[in-house]
């Protein structure tokens, strides 16, 4: 089994929350492995350009200003299947339809305070790491 990367937000929920240190353990758990990470304020320029996949879509506005709204953290996982494990680890959007112990069952407020992010295929994953990270910024 190869392995691949995807990239996880934690939204600015999750940080003004004090739920960072228990997500990124939660992934350490599940063997996921730390490529990268930084701390970020995205700017609404930043959180257009990340989400203009969703540009026409009602929730765009909502989404940018609540995505810049305050801090995030970025991180680059690497597992066998880190895309499909990743997304099973932090369960239903809507944190009501969460499985237990999903990272938005624990964490997530609503469906738009979420907590977090994930790539949601591998193309995408690609695409999403190389709009915060550099190539010599990720470890080998």
């Amino acid at each position: 089994m190869s392995l691949q990367r995807t990239l996880s937000i934690i939204k600015p929920d999750g940080v003004a929350q004090g739920n960072v240190g228990d997500i990124l353990k939660r992934f350490e758990e599940q063997e996921f492995q730390i490529k990268a990470l930084k701390m970020l304020h995205l700017s609404p320029q930043q959180a257009s350009g990340f989400y203009a996949v969703h540009r026409e879509r009602s929730f765009f506005q909502d989404l940018v200003r609540y995505m810049s709204s305050g801090a995030v953290v970025v991180v680059v996982l690497e597992a066998p299947d880190a895309v499909v494990r990743l997304r099973e680890l932090m369960g239903a959007t809507d944190p009501r339809q969460a499985a237990e112990g999903t990272l938005r069952k624990l964490y997530a407020t609503s469906i738009e305070k979420n907590v977090v992010h994930g790539s949601d295929s591998d193309e995408n994953a690609r695409r999403e790491i190389q709009y915060f990270f550099s190539d010599s910024e990720l470890l080998d």
